[in-house]
């Protein structure tokens, strides 16, 4: 598990952000706005779930065609930059009660728990609501 050795401050104004799939994704988009800010913020550092990993291989695969060779290379890079958490049972019961109090779905709920158990204060993601709160931990959408 590699973490961030830029030393600079997350673009986002997060001490320790966790970033949601859609901004992974965002690297291979014909968007070059999205793509660059997405790389940015991957470059400053924060932290994703072996869920972020998995879903971007499912949609590097099916839906941007990429090889399993440029899907690995984009998962090298990820876990270079980027400290990896692992998906528990400890998560995904606090996401089945996140689901159901907040009525989330399962996968945002998977997100949310992972990022509120390693310590974030925020999650960057543009498909969940920005501006939500769960304790401690906001939701900012870093494309707006």
């Amino acid at each position: 598990m590699a973490s961030n050795s830029t030393g600079l401050k997350p673009m986002s104004g997060a001490k320790r952000p966790f970033l949601d799939t859609n901004v992974v994704v965002y690297l291979m988009s014909g968007d070059a706005a999205k793509a660059s800010k997405a790389e940015s913020l991957i470059a400053d550092g924060g932290v994703i779930s072996v869920q972020v990993l998995n879903e971007f291989t499912s949609v590097a695969r099916r839906k941007l065609g990429l090889t399993w060779a440029e899907t690995q290379e984009v998962l090298e890079a990820l876990k270079a930059n980027l400290d990896v958490v692992p998906l528990t049972l400890s998560v995904h019961e606090r996401a089945f009660a996140l689901a159901s109090t907040h009525e989330l779905n399962i996968y945002d709920a998977s997100i949310v728990a992972a990022a509120l158990e390693s310590g974030c204060d925020a999650v960057l993601s543009e498909d969940m609501q920005h501006g939500q709160k769960f304790a401690a931990l906001r939701i900012e959408n870093p494309f707006r």
